[in-house]
């Protein structure tokens, strides 16, 4: 279903106010494409000037800060999703998302609904990895 970032259709009292113009495109907005953990596979979309968005369906890496360099990890699961306790279970990835890594434990950066890319910044590593 098609959503529209519009002004309300009616008054702070209740009442209806007039339609002064029709719909415009600009005014459009999208359903939520949730990324999960999956075969990287990606939606193009258009955007506002001609620009392209790319919209990630799933992905099964992520590019992970590891001591100022970026390293591709493999995602385990989601840990815990402050923007839905939910999609935990559906292993859903949004910005600011805690995902289990093979690196470790990350917080994702990026919106991968938006770029395409699951970006993350490592915070705790794996016990394996510390004593190497």
């Amino acid at each position: 279903m098609v959503q529209w970032n519009r002004k309300s259709k009616r008054k702070f009292t209740g009442g209806l106010l007039k339609k002064h113009r029709k719909k415009k495109k600009y005014e459009k907005g999208r359903d939520f494409l949730p990324t999960r953990i999956d075969d990287y596979k990606v939606k193009m979309s258009r955007a506002r000037g001609g620009k392209k968005k790319i919209i990630a369906l799933s992905s099964n890496t992520a590019n992970v800060v590891v001591g100022g360099k970026y390293k591709q990890a493999k995602i385990i699961s989601v840990e815990e999703n402050p923007a839905d306790s939910h999609f935990v279970r559906r292993n859903i990835i949004t910005k600011g998302a805690l995902i289990q890594t093979d690196l470790g434990k990350a917080v994702v950066t990026s919106r991968p609904g938006q770029t395409g890319v699951i970006n993350a910044k490592l915070i705790e590593t794996n016990v394996k990895d510390k004593e190497a």
